[in-house]
């Protein structure tokens, strides 16, 4: 990077945070809001140069960025050359689908306990519909859920 060049809102995020990359413009990311040991977050880079955040764990973006010392701000680039079009699926099915990988294990373990006619405590209940949730969630920031 050039001497005195600003950081993109890519690099002014990524670098505070752990991360992956899993494309172009794309990545996962540790929320530093939580102990987890599963990356839950996403980031996206569009075209423009905004860069799109969720936790498909559920921590809000502005609660993320706070706890890395940004502001909703540093998402964008300093100058937008034109207005920036709304992202009809902001983030890419796989990206989605990694993200909530773990919760998918938890609804499938649940499933065969099911299915073994294993009976759930109430940890177990609560915890499948968190993770039931969580899925629920992330399909909709996907732009994947039906209506």
């Amino acid at each position: 990077m050039e001497q005195g060049a600003a950081m993109t809102p890519a690099e002014k995020f990524l670098s505070r945070v752990e991360h992956r990359q899993t494309g172009p413009g794309r990545w996962q990311f540790r929320v530093p809001t939580r102990k987890d040991r599963h990356m839950s977050g996403a980031v996206r880079e569009t075209d423009e140069g905004v860069l799109l955040l969720h936790d498909f764990g559920g921590d809000s973006v502005p609660d993320i960025l706070d706890a890395i010392g940004l502001q909703p701000s540093d998402l964008f680039p300093e100058k937008l050359t034109h207005h920036a079009k709304s992202e009809r699926r902001p983030f890419p099915a796989s990206d989605v689908l990694r993200c909530v990988a773990f919760e998918a294990m938890v609804v499938a373990a649940a499933a065969v306990a099911l299915l073994a006619g294993e009976p759930f405590t109430e940890i177990d209940r609560e915890r499948l519909i968190l993770a039931a949730s969580r899925i629920q969630a992330a399909l909709t920031a996907g732009g994947l859920a039906d209506g």
